[in-house]
């Protein structure tokens, strides 16, 4: 199905080829991500994916559930892209102009003498509807994740630091199945939880602070997003009354998230309750984003998105606030848009948890 799709992009452009050299563009067709690499498809339906040697042996099983066609290269990756061009007698490629190096570029240009067409964000908008296998995987995922913050919450209490909180919570994403972290955990105490992504450091955390965990696992390259804010030992009554407020926003944005709905509506949505206790002002940032095989992919939900969302997308939902000096709050799921609402597959209860 994939290549299928990618096969009505080249000839919705007019080309002979499609190249890739984007890790994530590769994973999308390869099933893993090599760190270099070449997957050329052609508009025959034959797709090549163009490796080294420390990748053959690893690509050649996956090849046996694509079907695409390893080589190994014996010079340079150009020069074997070049050979396959000439001798399919490809005149014209469709390329990753958003994301490539003018190096690259220029190094395949010269090498294959074909004409190069962009394909702007079109190969994205393709991946940003994901299949049943794809969101399979990202359930796999979150529920690594979610075991491992299961885990990480009976050794959260005062006299810890974030650093060996982090860290530990690192370890047990390992431990659980996780092959690598989505991106670096964040995990913050107290008066840093008003840093929407702040680096974790070594305060220690004391009884009565808020601590915010901002985390993900990955799963065949697929990855998952969370964010979850506890209290430790207690919390005072604007603690809770601010949290709740935080937790009524998500739930708007939502149930205002379906097919068809603008980016920037589910945004309001959420938005709108912040602002009915004038806290509007503490949202730094946009409500969702996309996810799948990057962290941050395709669109976002922000104020001035254009963008519209469609059943198959999947995306964060993470309002927060965030007063300097003081705390800060986020509450953040990973929705399915379907026709008519959205399958959250975030399980973790949202109601405050008071270490």
């Amino acid at each position: 199905m994939k290549t299928e799709k990618c096969l009505e992009l080249i000839g919705a452009l007019h080309c002979d080829a499609l190249l890739l050299l984007n890790e994530s563009n590769m994973h999308y067709l390869c099933g893993f991500s090599p760190s270099e690499g070449v997957v050329l498809l052609l508009k025959s339906g034959v797709c090549y994916h163009i490796v080294d040697s420390r990748y053959t042996e690893t690509a050649q099983k996956h090849a046996e559930k694509t079907g695409l066609t390893v080589i190994e290269i014996h010079a340079k990756f150009a020069d074997t892209v070049s050979e396959i061009c000439k001798a399919n007698q490809i005149k014209s490629i469709a390329f990753e102009n958003e994301t490539i190096s003018l190096k690259s570029y220029k190094l395949y240009m010269q090498a294959t003498q074909c004409a190069f067409t962009g394909i702007d964000n079109r190969l994205m908008q393709i991946r940003n509807i994901k299949t049943d296998a794809e969101i399979e995987m990202m359930v796999k995922a979150n529920e690594i994740a979610e075991k491992s913050f299961t885990e990480l919450l009976n050794h959260v209490k005062a006299g810890k630091t974030e650093k060996e909180l982090q860290s530990y919570f690192d370890y047990l994403m390992a431990k659980n199945g996780s092959d690598g972290l989505s991106f670096s955990t964040i995990l913050l105490s107290g008066a840093n939880t008003s840093l929407p992504h702040g680096v974790p450091g070594d305060r220690t955390i004391q009884n009565g602070d808020f601590v915010l965990f901002d985390f993900g696992a990955t799963y065949k390259g697929y990855h998952s997003d969370m964010t979850r804010t506890v209290a430790v030992g207690s919390a005072t009554d604007e603690m809770k009354e601010m949290y709740y407020l935080v937790l009524k926003a998500q739930l708007a944005g939502i149930n205002a998230l379906k097919s068809g709905a603008k980016c920037a509506d589910v945004y309001r949505a959420a938005y709108n309750v912040l602002e009915e206790r004038n806290m509007g002002r503490y949202f730094r940032h946009a409500l969702g984003h996309g996810v799948g095989l990057d962290i941050h992919e395709g669109f976002s939900s922000s104020p001035n998105s254009s963008d519209i969302y469609e059943a198959g997308n999947v995306t964060s939902v993470e309002p927060g606030i965030y007063i300097p000096d003081k705390f800060g709050i986020r509450i953040e799921d990973v929705c399915v848009v379907t026709d008519d609402g959205c399958k959250n597959i975030s399980t973790i209860d949202k109601n405050l948890i008071i270490l």
